[in-house]
């Protein structure tokens, strides 16, 4: 069974595990919403997330919108090559990267 979490890490970090997939897009969009909601500047660490779909970017674009209403920041690092290639021809890798 396909599993998610996202955690605070040092000051600032969320860290992301698992798989960012159509399977658990739901509660990771729960689990960093509770987080990100909260206000303050990001950074997602998500250099352990194991695989993810255009579900799981679906996600990462929802969590942007999530910081803008709250007023706060987030940026990705670490994003899985497979999910840069889904942004990459979805025109989203921008959005994504902060470029």
């Amino acid at each position: 069974m396909a599993s998610f979490a996202i955690a605070p890490g040092d000051a600032g970090r969320l860290v992301a595990t698992g798989e960012l997939s159509f399977a658990t897009a739901a509660h990771a969009l729960q689990q960093g919403n509770g987080l990100i909601g909260r206000g303050g500047r990001w950074v997602i660490d998500l250099s352990r997330v194991e695989s993810g779909d255009s579900a799981g970017i679906a996600v990462l674009v929802e969590w942007l919108a999530t910081a803008h209403a709250v007023d706060a920041t987030v940026r990705y690092e670490g994003i899985p090559a497979q999910m840069l290639a889904i942004a990459r021809i979805s025109d989203l890798e921008e959005l994504l990267l902060g470029n």
